[in-house]
């Protein structure tokens, strides 16, 4: 019989890899891929811990995917073994499709999310398989019939949102985020189809829905990892007007030609290679364009990247209520004669945007607590300790961003 591998993790211990065909998975170099990837963007800026990778999250969510399923199994659910490789690996690859630096650049190297590109990995990744994947898709898709399964991936109380937020607690430090998967899991039911958590996991979920809360503001949302992030944004924007006006700039091959060119779903479609090209990227490409970059001609770029490589990050404040124009264009005024560069380039100076988060969305996949009268009730109405109307209503902030001239 042969050994199954196992794996070190910083969060859960010694973790077991459970299926012969997830070991070649993660074997294969697209997944390698995503240990240069870094889960939180440039958020180790802030948090100097922060380093840790897409890598790190997809096993740790395939550990808890393990662990949930045979929760439900113990609790008389029929789950084949055909079921629980596919769920393993539908969570497994679930962010295999995210670009360098995570939701950061997302939508901007390419005009495509992150879920679309992992479909399409799975689906090039099914054939070389010979068809082993074909389950772990329609779980992943929503098109499998035991619905449960798809929302152990992708729900308002997913594997995926329990392995992030206390990896992500535990790398930045910051304990708001910890929660008690381990008891949320244990609690986990299946009624009418869908994934339910029984009545005694009431509070571990009013816990996690809170420390979902904190987590964006206070990390997700961190006002200089916005700073950090929006400078990044603006880097490539300005890489690609340059790339696409004919400049030369350094970079390696991929990273040049998807600044040089605006791909979409038609182009993944129609060209193959696009998505070999895509698997290509990582941070280090666009690092190292950046390091290099900061020593451009174009002034625009070259002071974005400099600060940025510096940690001289702009300036940022954070509002309830847009900024005035007037406030705009009088920044925008002094950057321009400050730096001496042309007022319509001052727009890649000058950042403006606005940030939203809702820890918990009623009536969208629900979070639905079963009573031991059988009654099923949504957290929402549920708990008697939070106002989760409250931490379900959408919270927008605007921001303004500049480089720092001084008082």
């Amino acid at each position: 019989m042969k050994r199954k591998k196992i794996i070190n993790d910083p969060v859960y211990g010694f973790i077991t890899i459970p299926f012969d065909t997830v070991q070649r998975i993660i074997d294969h170099p697209w997944f390698q891929r995503l240990a240069r990837i870094r889960q939180l963007g440039l958020t180790s800026l802030v948090y100097p811990g922060a380093l840790h990778t897409r890598f790190h999250h997809a096993l740790g969510a395939m550990y808890l995917m393990t662990t949930a399923i045979d929760t439900l199994r113990s609790k008389g659910h029929e789950i084949t073994e055909e079921e629980a490789e596919a769920a393993t690996i539908a969570i497994l690859l679930h962010d295999i499709g995210h670009g360098p630096f995570s939701h950061a650049l997302e939508n901007l190297l390419v005009h495509v999310d992150h879920e679309y590109l992992s479909d399409l990995f799975m689906q090039r990744l099914n054939q070389e398989f010979q068809g082993k994947l074909t389950e772990a898709i329609r779980i992943f898709n929503d098109e499998h019939p035991k619905k449960f399964l798809h929302q152990l991936v992708s729900s308002q109380l997913d594997v995926d949102r329990l392995d992030y937020l206390n990896r992500d607690s535990f790398f930045t430090g910051v304990s708001e985020g910890v929660i008690s998967s381990e008891r949320i899991i244990k609690m986990l039911e299946v009624a009418g189809g869908n994934l339910v958590v029984e009545e005694k996991g009431l509070y571990s979920v009013e816990k996690f829905i809170i420390a979902r809360r904190l987590m964006y503001w206070q990390v997700y949302l961190h006002k200089t990892t916005l700073a950090a992030e929006h400078m990044l944004i603006s880097i490539i924007k300005r890489a690609r007007e340059l790339c696409q006006n004919g400049e030369q700039l350094f970079g390696s091959g991929p990273l040049l030609d998807f600044l040089s060119n605006d791909y979409g779903k038609k182009d993944f479609e129609s060209r193959s290679e696009l998505l070999d090209l895509f698997a290509l990227l990582d941070d280090f490409d666009v690092l190292s364009a950046v390091k290099s970059w900061a020593n451009h001609p174009d002034k625009t770029l070259s002071i974005l990247c400099k600060s940025l490589i510096d940690r001289r990050l702009f300036k940022i404040s954070i509002s309830k209520s847009s900024p005035e124009q007037q406030q705009i264009d009088s920044i925008k005024q002094k950057i321009s004669a400050h730096f001496n560069v042309d007022l319509n380039l001052a727009d890649y100076l000058v950042l403006t945007g606005k940030v939203w988060n809702s820890a918990y969305k009623v009536n969208e996949n629900n979070i639905n607590i079963l009573f031991k009268d059988g009654r099923l009730t949504d957290i929402a109405e549920a708990s008697d300790n939070l106002n989760i109307s409250s931490l379900s209503s959408t919270v927008t902030k605007y921001f303004l961003a500049s480089p720092y001239l001084g008082s």
